[in-house]
């Protein structure tokens, strides 16, 4: 009836419960740097280290890009290492001891050099946050490119989604949240004190998650789980261009994921949040916590909602969904920001006591904000989907480069989360990052709809287009996996993979 040890059945290959839930940690881990780097990381620059506020903006686009290029090449060594320790495990832990050292030169190391040695400063920043940058990319690689060994089971794959989202809560979120408590005791974002609190909490919170998550794939990190077995040529480099412009289900999931995170990375910016929340609505200590939980708490029956939905109809109907629901609901969202008036309480955010602007603000804020926080890492276990089907397609296992094609492009495009939000307060002459003791001035009130409504729903739209021509529906995913699973079948049986592969197209 199969072999349940390893979490196998005949035909399919099944996580355990454990697993499941431990290895997604992997992504907590490194989402506590991305959170760090995205939201924090132009305020250490500018506010304690005293660089530019254009160079501190644009080089967390700069350095997005730098890890955009560093994913194929390092997907390659992912796919060309058969080790001892496994495929993935090396890299998860190579990658967050990189992250640690570079997290302490970076924040703390730079600090030391001397006010009249400026140009040092740029150059350690910029030398320390591509340090970092390599081990970022070693351990997220491991996100996407580990779990097609993990499980392979339509049934079991949607709820990756949803340990991935708790181990994003744990990592990003417990960030998120403490962070403005920590720095309204220690003087704001742009203090030094803020930092010395916050970097050493989220290296030992990124570690323990990190470990977590290699004792989940510990015992699927072997080559009885990697692709459908025989022998094929280690694909070269130059080959990756041929198999990205035959995977057209891939190309399409680029467009998808690099929409849905532009649209988390700008509406989730922690300036605009300010100037929204601070500035324009004149209460952030008292509405930025709570309207963050607000989203969280209508996260929850999406949550369940889109694991029923991949499970019934597959991921592809889930993700468009719920994106649909997401881009209606900001219409009302965008409707309530553009009847906002720098005076008057009338149209203006107030939990005491609530007038039917806040009531309405919150109603289509938490469904649209639950519907696309519950959709943004789905298409990460949909690059699973489209690892499988390579392999059915070609007979290449080769997860690492097609994880990292796909956040080649993912990168690419949410790198400009933070030189958007910088160059629209350069255009409205802001020159220091706000926070959230941040006076309104002329220009927010169009930089936050903007930012806040329009670019999101503008790659909501992207992600509807490109999800029309995506084939891999639930059920072309089983046929699929049974297809496969006959193969390996075949394989152990003394076949080749292109004897198996002719017999079972």
């Amino acid at each position: 009836m199969g072999n349940e040890k390893n979490g196998t059945k005949t035909g399919s290959n099944r996580a355990k419960a454990y697993q499941l839930i431990l290895f997604p940690m992997n992504n907590g881990a490194t989402n506590v740097y991305y959170i760090l780097t995205m939201n924090f990381i132009a305020y250490y620059a500018n506010g304690v280290l005293g660089l530019a506020l254009m160079f501190a903006t644009t080089m967390v686009t700069v350095m997005r890009l730098f890890d955009a290029v560093t994913d194929p090449i390092i997907g390659a060594l992912i796919d060309r290492t058969s080790s001892r320790f496994g495929k993935f495990r090396p890299y998860m832990i190579l990658g967050n001891g990189i992250m640690i050292l570079s997290s302490l030169l970076l924040y703390f190391g730079t600090r030391i050099i001397s006010a009249d040695m400026a140009w040092l400063k740029y150059v350690c920043f910029v030398l320390f946050y591509a340090l970092y940058v390599i081990g970022y990319t070693f351990q997220t690689a491991c996100t996407r490119s580990g779990q097609t060994c993990l499980t392979n089971d339509p049934e079991q794959r949607p709820l990756f989604t949803v340990f991935n989202t708790v181990a994003s809560l744990i990592g990003m979120g417990l960030i998120q949240f403490l962070a403005p408590i920590i720095a309204g005791k220690l003087g704001g974002y742009n203090s030094a004190a803020f930092f010395n609190v916050m970097i050493p909490m989220s290296v030992i919170l990124s570690a323990v998650l990190t470990l977590l998550a290699v004792i989940g794939i510990w015992e699927k990190d072997r080559p009885e789980f990697f692709g459908v077995g025989g022998t094929k040529d280690k694909v070269k480099l130059k080959e990756y261009a041929a198999i990205l412009k035959a995977n057209k289900e891939l190309q399409r999931l680029m467009v998808a994921g690099a929409g849905c995170k532009l649209a988390f990375s700008i509406a989730t910016n922690m300036t605009v949040l300010c100037m929204l929340y601070g500035a324009m609505m004149g209460n952030y200590g008292g509405l930025y916590l709570p309207m963050m939980v607000v989203g969280y708490v209508f996260s929850v029956p999406f949550f369940l909602l889109t694991v029923r939905t991949s499970q019934k109809h597959g991921q592809k109907a889930s993700l468009v969904r719920y994106t649909k629901l997401a881009l209606v609901m900001y219409v009302g969202v965008l409707a309530l920001l553009f009847l906002w008036k720098p005076e008057g309480a009338a149209f203006r955010l107030s939990l005491g006591p609530v007038n039917l602007y806040t009531i309405l603000f919150v109603l289509f804020f938490g469904i649209g904000y639950g519907a696309y926080y519950a959709t943004a890492d789905m298409p990460i276990p949909m690059v699973a989907d489209c690892s499988d089907y390579e392999t059915y397609r070609s007979g290449n296992y080769i997860p690492g480069i097609m994880g990292t094609l796909f956040s080649l492009v993912d990168k690419l495009v949410s790198s400009l989360g933070s030189t958007i939000v910088g160059v629209a307060l350069a255009l409205i002459g802001i020159h220091v990052l706000p926070d959230g003791n941040t006076p309104y001035s002329e220009g927010m009130h169009g930089v936050v709809m903007v930012l806040f409504c329009v670019i999101p729903m503008t790659a909501w739209v992207a992600t509807l287009i490109a999800m029309k021509g995506y084939t891999l529906t639930g059920e072309r995913m089983r046929e699929i996996q049974e297809t496969n699973a006959k193969r390996k079948e075949g394989i152990a049986e003394g076949l080749t993979l292109e004897e198996a592969m002719e017999k079972w197209r």
